[in-house]
């Protein structure tokens, strides 16, 4: 069966695959093409098996936007550690579960468990796409081309950065800031490919609007906390991880109906 062409994943794969070919021709942070391959290779590998010990049809489309997401965000002293991240990404969808949904947006926990296990090899470089005007309009201009295809959950993004930003203008006001030093902050790209591809993730997010705005909310208060309070640099990652958590009780709490990609599939 051909997929609608309205899919956002495809929308998604060509914009990761945009981040990953600029960081290589323009960005000093460039991952090496082994890096690229050892992700792909492991991400799809991983599911092919996967979904021959469960019996559902295999679909590339997840697990490529997994490996491109970790190619772009997660730094590693050994090349070992992107096939394991891969792995664990790919399996915590088949594993940890809630309903007919994974809880956690695969890439980000793969992050967050090897910073967490293996601190001495493993780093994320929030600051390493800057805060160019120039690329904060890519990246929500790609961001907006995947989420208008993103049906019924289109606000994830925007009610997240919404958030940050009242939070962040408030904090220079209280320290007497001049705005243009949050203005500045808001053009982070490490943010906004937060916002627009991660936490925006239609099958690890709350069905419901009312969850999605508490959700919003909670990752946002406590990735500024961990951020401003505790200097933790990796705060987001860890915050949307302890934050889905939560997410099937926000289910139960406020019900709707999960969300399916166009072309349904089990365990996708």
């Amino acid at each position: 069966m051909i997929s609608p062409p309205n899919d956002p994943r495809y929308f998604q794969i060509i914009s990761l695959s945009a981040f990953v070919a600029a960081q290589m021709i323009w960005f000093d942070f460039a991952p090496e093409l082994a890096v690229l391959a050892l992700n792909m290779a492991a991400a799809l590998v991983t599911q092919w098996i996967a979904c021959r010990i469960v019996g559902a049809g295999f679909d590339y489309r997840s697990p490529l936007i997994t490996s491109l997401s970790l190619t772009i965000l997660l730094k590693a002293s050994a090349l070992w550690v992107y096939p394991l991240a891969a792995i664990l990404a790919i399996t915590s969808k088949f594993t940890l579960r809630s309903g007919s949904s994974h809880i956690f947006n695969p890439a980000n926990f793969a992050i967050v468990a090897l910073l967490l296990a293996l601190s001495d090899y493993v780093w994320v470089a929030p600051g390493q796409w800057g805060a160019t005007m120039l690329t904060a309009l890519m990246i929500i201009g790609f961001g907006l081309s995947v989420l208008t295809h993103v049906k019924g959950r289109f606000d994830m993004g925007f009610l997240f950065l919404g958030i940050w930003s009242a939070l962040a203008f408030i904090r220079a006001l209280w320290l007497g800031d001049p705005m243009d030093i949050p203005a500045h902050q808001l053009q982070n790209g490490a943010l906004l490919i937060f916002a627009f591809f991660m936490i925006s993730d239609p099958k690890t997010i709350p069905a419901h609007f009312h969850g999605r705005i508490v959700f919003a909310l909670s990752v946002a208060l406590f990735a500024f906390t961990l951020t401003h309070v505790f200097q933790v640099r990796e705060a987001l990652f860890y915050a949307l991880a302890a934050l889905c958590l939560m997410r099937p009780l926000f289910d139960m709490i406020w019900r709707a109906t999960p969300y399916n990609w166009p072309q349904k599939e089990k365990l996708s």
